[in-house]
């Protein structure tokens, strides 16, 4: 019984050290200080999460079930992702081989038809035109077959700037595969000024033309010949979508993202198990 009692210790600290260590995934410096605050706090307790960096938590509920469900309803009012348990009452809840397929499940080819255009999970994006930086006309419907990633952005932009070396990590380690685009578009700028900041700074990311005329061009061009305000496509910059094969909207983040890298494996989960 010693042994066995000794055991059962072993494992609840091992527990609570696990979840003291770990920082829960994408979250920004306010989701870390509220995880810290979470820890800190009287049971019954509960921390929820979802991909993109929202979260929610509850402490000092009546049970357990109470602080579960009041965090994932709290999580679930910041985010359409999907919130997942972290953590209840101090002990790890947190499942690291499903977290990537949170994006999931992915539409078949019915649902896809169906889907209304729209920036939502599910909606099917607007068929934005752009051109490649080799002077090739593309649209997001010629993206079909491939999981993309839509980056609007602007050299004028801050946040902008300062995420650029990340994400250049991100594509390097990725930009051999077929199944991944990155499509990097600039807002309210001309490319040519876009293409010069980039080029300075030594980056070598996918940037392609907008058709943006500069700063008082407000308007993103559609395949179709008409136009779409970029503030319904992004209420500010950086806005990143990933889109799946189907040209269905998987996720959306507005500003900057917290760790680029992060996203590689739900990239791939998409890419693997995406337009199926």
């Amino acid at each position: 019984m010693p042994v066995a009692k000794r055991w059962w210790s072993w494992l609840t600290l091992f527990a609570a050290g696990w979840v003291c260590a770990q920082t829960p995934p994408h979250l920004g410096s306010q989701g870390q200080a509220d995880y810290r605050d979470y820890l800190a706090a009287r049971d019954h307790r509960a921390f929820a999460i979802a991909p993109g960096g929202a979260w929610g938590w509850q402490a000092e509920a009546a049970t357990r079930d109470d602080a579960v469900a009041a965090a994932l309803a709290a999580c679930r009012g910041n985010t359409p992702q999907r919130c997942v348990l972290y953590s209840a009452d101090g002990r790890p809840e947190f499942d690291v081989k499903t977290w990537p397929r949170l994006w999931g499940p992915y539409a078949d080819a019915a649902t896809a038809r169906k889907a209304v255009v729209g920036r939502r999970p599910g909606e099917r994006f607007p068929d934005l035109a752009f051109t490649s930086a080799d002077g090739r006309q593309l649209s997001v419907a010629s993206l079909a077959g491939r999981v993309a990633v839509l980056h609007f952005w602007g050299s004028w932009c801050a946040p902008c700037r300062r995420e650029m070396p990340d994400l250049q990590k991100l594509y390097d380690g990725m930009k051999s595969r077929r199944d991944v685009a990155f499509v990097l578009l600039q807002v309210r700028e001309k490319f040519a000024v876009s293409r010069q900041w980039a080029t300075a700074q030594g980056l070598h990311l996918p940037l392609h033309d907008s058709g943006a005329g500069g700063e008082d061009d407000a308007r993103l061009r559609t395949a179709d010949g008409a136009s779409i305000g970029d503030r319904e496509i992004a209420g500010s910059f950086p806005t990143t979508y990933v889109i799946d094969k189907r040209g269905l909207v998987l996720f959306s983040h507005v500003g900057p993202i917290a760790d680029w890298g992060q996203y590689r494996a739900f990239l791939l989960d998409a890419a693997a198990r995406s337009g199926r």
